[in-house]
């Protein structure tokens, strides 16, 4: 049996169980609460699977993975940890309980309507939900990005290939969501985290015993003499670039804080006990799938270069920008180090990885626009009328993704860091304020929501869009020795997120709270509950 042939057989018996979960959990799926929130009654495992899977998908394994383990070496394992203990521990213990308790207690089904009953406006609500619809679709363009790149090299697609794996995945992703809502996805997320948690496993083992184990790889990487990357540094603890290393941790890791598809998790948590139970499942879940997934991408050097006289390594090339193609760079290191016959595992590890990822994403996408923008604005919006709508939905925003996803100059990390960097910046102060402190107040979330948008915005106008009247601006800020690159929309968006900490409590300060009775609602679910 050929490689490819058995690559098809595996996918093939992965999409029917896939679609098979939906068909089930479609006959236990009642209502839009059951839909969006599956009856907020989801226990520990499926909880933490959900969020791991939500959290990681091709763009870390084949779009961050591959730019950050060329920049980085093997110091970029340090976003793993970040990940791991930020974005997936510190989370779940620190606003697991508030989320739950406040939000069921407010009656709020997604992050918009939280934002309308915490600061009694539904201007909040209206516009959170355009932000969210809006800057999600980057986000899932990206992902589908990641596995056009990894389906391209297994397959060998050719030039149109890549849109064709694109439009199947989307048909996919919106079948099982659109069948069985939250459940389906929750379910499929489990099925799909365990796959991702052997696929990684077996990758980074194979990746580092090609080179003949750890010591040898991490001194090949040592031996390295290239620009930004001096020799020694590859295979350091630290890297050569730790200051925008650390960006990449802050917007991978702090992130989560704020992201609605994220902290949407504790809304349909079952209880404290299943909160406690998973913090340590999705924390040791990212441990194994983020920080694998980024060391592996540390030893990419040794699996491609720039040089043409170089010999035994894949030629990563430039684009039309001139810039490397980094999401390249994975793939080539996977059809070099993995045999053959155990591509199939790693297509459907990537695969599994997005599609829970790209399920989450249209789901929350999809039911923030019905239940916040359609329904407040149409008369008798009944439970069978806001399913259907949000179904419409699914198919609006995988088509809009689709196409921008199929525009071969769009970058993985630009796509996943500018959304990012838009959402968590507008919602992470807000969000994070609101569940703690009674004095946040309404005006504080719009100006971190303007704060958020807007920097993320200028920053894309700026310096990602080759606009030629800003071509001198962007030559100066880079030609500017600052041990941050201005120009990296990742260190934008770590920027954003940081922005929206501080303005919430010092705008708070100064302009008048919420009214006193609503507030005191608000925290009064967490008082009768301690």
């Amino acid at each position: 049996m050929s490689a490819k042939t058995a690559t098809f057989i595996i996918l093939g018996v992965y999409i029917l169980i896939m679609v098979g979960i939906g068909i089930y959990m479609s006959k236990r799926t009642k209502s839009s609460d059951d839909f969006m929130l599956g009856g907020r009654s989801v226990g520990s495992w499926l909880t933490a699977f959900s969020y791991g899977t939500t959290y990681f998908s091709a763009v870390v394994f084949i779009g961050y993975a591959g730019q950050f383990g060329w920049m980085y070496g093997v110091s970029a394992a340090w976003v793993g940890i970040g990940n791991a203990v930020i974005g997936s521990l510190i989370p779940f213990f620190l606003i697991g309980k508030r989320t739950r308790l406040m939000t069921n207690h407010l009656g709020a089904r997604t992050m918009s309507e939280f934002f309308e009953h915490r600061f009694d406006s539904k201007k909040l609500k209206t516009v959170s939900a355009t932000i969210v619809f809006i800057f999600l679709i980057p986000y899932t363009a990206s992902v589908y990005n990641g596995l056009s790149r990894l389906f391209g090299m297994a397959f060998d697609l050719g030039e149109n290939g890549g849109t064709i794996i694109i439009i199947a995945m989307a048909v996919l992703s919106a079948a099982y969501v659109t069948l069985g809502g939250y459940k389906a996805t929750a379910l499929n997320d489990f099925f799909q985290g365990i796959i991702m948690l052997i696929g990684i496993s077996t990758v980074v083992f194979l990746t580092i015993h090609e080179k003949n184990g750890l010591n040898e790889a991490i001194n090949a990487l040592n031996d390295i003499d290239a620009a930004g990357a001096p020799k020694g540094t590859l295979g350091s603890l630290f890297g050569p670039d730790f200051p925008n290393l650390l960006g990449v941790v802050i917007l991978t890791s702090l992130g989560t804080w704020g992201l609605p598809q994220m902290v949407q998790k504790f809304y349909a948590i079952k209880d404290e006990d299943a909160i406690k139970k998973g913090a340590v499942i999705s924390t040791f879940f990212a441990l194994v799938v983020a920080g694998g997934s980024y060391l592996m991408g540390g030893f990419v050097r040794l699996y491609c270069t720039t040089d043409p006289s170089e010999k035994g390594r894949t030629l990563i090339e430039t684009g039309k920008n001139g810039k490397l193609l980094y999401d390249t760079m994975v793939p080539a290191l996977i059809n070099t180090a993995l045999p053959n016959i155990l591509i199939g595992l790693v297509v459907v590890l990537v695969l599994s990885a997005s599609l829970s990822t790209l399920s989450s994403l249209v789901l929350t996408s999809s039911s923030t626009l019905t239940n916040d923008l359609i329904k407040p604005r149409v008369k008798n919006f009944d439970d069978k009328k806001q399913m259907m709508f949000m179904r419409i939905f699914i198919a609006v925003f995988l088509i809009i993704s689709v196409i921008i996803a199929s525009n071969p100059n769009a970058s993985i990390s630009t796509l996943m860091s500018y959304s990012w960097g838009a959402l968590s910046g507008a919602f992470l102060g807000p969000f994070l304020y609101g569940l703690f402190m009674k004095k946040a107040s309404k005006a504080a979330c719009w100006a971190s929501f303007c704060t958020g948008v807007g920097i993320s915005v200028a920053h894309m106008v700026l310096f990602s869009l080759n606009i030629s009247a800003f071509a001198d601006l962007k030559a100066s800020v880079a030609e500017l020795n600052c041990p941050f690159n201005l120009l990296s929309p990742i260190n934008a968006g770590a920027f954003a997120m940081i922005v929206s900490l501080i303005i919430v409590p010092v705008v708070s300060r100064f302009t008048a709270s919420p009214d006193k009775k609503v507030v005191d609602y608000a925290f009064s679910s967490l008082t009768a509950k301690q």
